[in-house]
């Protein structure tokens, strides 16, 4: 590219000169710019629609989300986002006449659809991409977003928004492409991950917000006081790479602005006393969570009993050494019920639990199709146990019917909430049984998993706060003393 000196005229701001590309260039740099750039700020406008069948909680967060335009509703599972969305998906479509397209994980397209003719909302299934005259609401999953263009479109949903990060770098970019342009968003998910602020810093770059780099700089420090720039030269997308050895912690003044942030483009709640509503129905069953230590037939190499685990390595060699014994107790407390989800981790898990099991395995092996079409069965009470890993069926999938489910510890504790949440959610009438199967050597890993469900609810609780304190007017203030007027007046 030429480069060329522009002389600006006295008292410019910027100096006395200025290098600028070749004007033979400016328009490819004016598309460059415009493609590096998204919508923010506020972009929402007065409900047309806000129907009697919400609970009054729904309705206070549905109008905001319809107001506010762009946001995230950040609700425990169960407390009713889809009918929220499908109503603010609705108000779209009547307010610019133009489609909104709905993402979700794979299956759960099917099941919006039937609570969106539950609530006689009109809405439609498309797998190929295919639009058609006079259809508003696009239901579709994220795995068929390439098919569809967002000049389509006004408005986008993004149900489960949490998966996103489960997703390889391609599909996010695809996706946060796709939404940079759209006038109206919304995303949905449960309980953000504790200490995942990269998924809150996503999801408020998605919205117009602040980039997840940036919300860190900001709000947040390591001790190698380092970001990685990494180019992604090919896409044409400038990211930033987070040092994978720092640790990430607050500014010693940065807690409280940082709630307060979250709670300017999202509303967080576990319950509708949250935002002081009756919580009604709204109330768990019991969760009953057994932990089953099995004994390894053979022994760590040069060890005479068996001791914690210290470290990944020794972790992941702990669970490739103990797969015979653990799929068998898995296996044996799933067929003791009449239907039972176990969920794995390693394709050899799921391969040998799926000949002990008296049911189905979905695997990545399945085709997308496939997968749809045993989650549909299982949710039908068509399949009574299913063994599956939870980056495939732990999202978005509602199976109240369901009462039990046996896991193995990991270090992530979304992955535990979210397999969970499938059966523990608002709705279910009988106490949910989880059967945790571990060894002696896994229980450093099972003590992290319950360390970050106590930070999971600290944060939730900070954030349910500050939202409440945003929201808030202070109405015990009693004036007893009568206002004097100056006799000039």
């Amino acid at each position: 590219m030429r480069k060329e000196i522009i002389h600006m005229p006295p008292g410019c701001s910027m100096g006395a000169e200025m290098i600028l590309p070749d004007q033979r260039n400016w328009g490819a740099y004016e598309l460059f710019l415009e493609g590096k750039s998204q919508i923010g700020g506020m972009a929402g406008f007065a409900p047309h629609w806000i129907p009697d069948w919400l609970f009054p909680f729904q309705q206070s967060l549905t109008e905001w989300a319809i107001r506010k335009g762009r946001c995230g509703l950040f609700e425990d599972c169960g407390l009713g986002k889809t009918p929220q969305f499908l109503v603010w998906a609705e108000n779209v479509a009547r307010e610019t006449n133009d489609r909104v397209l709905v993402l979700s994980p794979l299956a759960v397209s099917f099941q919006t659809l039937a609570q969106a003719e539950h609530f006689g909302i009109e809405a439609h299934v498309s797998r190929d991409g295919a639009l058609r005259l006079g259809q508003k609401i696009i239901l579709t999953n994220y795995e068929k977003l390439h098919l569809f263009d967002p000049k389509d479109f006004t408005g986008v949903v993004c149900d489960e928004s949490g998966i996103l990060k489960n997703y390889d770098g391609t599909l996010r970019g695809r996706i946060t492409e796709f939404m940079k342009k759209l006038k109206y968003r919304l995303l949905c998910t449960a309980t953000a991950a504790p200490n995942d602020y990269i998924e809150l810093g996503t999801s408020s770059e998605a919205l117009g917000e602040l980039g997840y780099v940036d919300m860190l700089t900001r709000f947040f420090k390591n001790d190698q006081h380092t970001i990685k720039p990494m180019v992604y030269r090919n896409k044409g997308n400038n990211l930033a790479q987070l040092d994978e050895h720092a640790k990430w912690r607050f500014k010693g003044h940065a807690r409280i602005p940082f709630m307060r942030w979250v709670c300017s483009w999202a509303r967080a709640i576990r319950r509708p006393s949250d935002l002081g509503f009756e919580d009604g129905p709204f109330r768990l069953p019991q969760l009953i969570e057994r932990d089953h230590l099995v004994i390894a037939e053979t022994l760590p190499s040069g060890m005479l009993f068996p001791l914690p685990a210290v470290g990944l390595t020794e972790q992941r060699d702990e669970r490739r050494r103990t797969i015979q014994e653990r799929c068998e107790k898995a296996a044996d407390l799933a067929n003791e019920q009449e239907s039972s989800v176990v969920w794995c981790h390693l394709n050899p898990e799921g391969d040998l639990i799926e000949k002990l099991l008296d049911g189905e395995q979905i695997s990545g092996r399945d085709s997308e199709d496939a997968k749809e079409e045993k989650l549909l069965a299982f949710s039908r009470g068509q399949i009574k146990r299913i063994v599956t890993k939870s980056s495939i069926a732990g999202w978005g999938m509602n199976w109240q019917h369901c009462s039990h489910t046996v896991t193995f510890p990991s270090h992530s504790f979304e992955q535990y909430y979210q397999s969970v949440r499938r059966f523990w959610r608002f709705g279910q009438v009988n106490p949910v049984t989880v059967d945790v199967v571990t060894t002696e050597g896994e229980q450093s890993v099972l003590q992290n998993l319950q360390r970050k469900a106590k930070a999971a609810d600290e944060l939730f609780a900070a954030l349910v706060e500050q939202m409440n304190h945003a929201i808030a007017v202070d109405r015990g203030v009693k004036f007893t003393e009568k206002e004097e007027v100056p006799e000039w007046l």
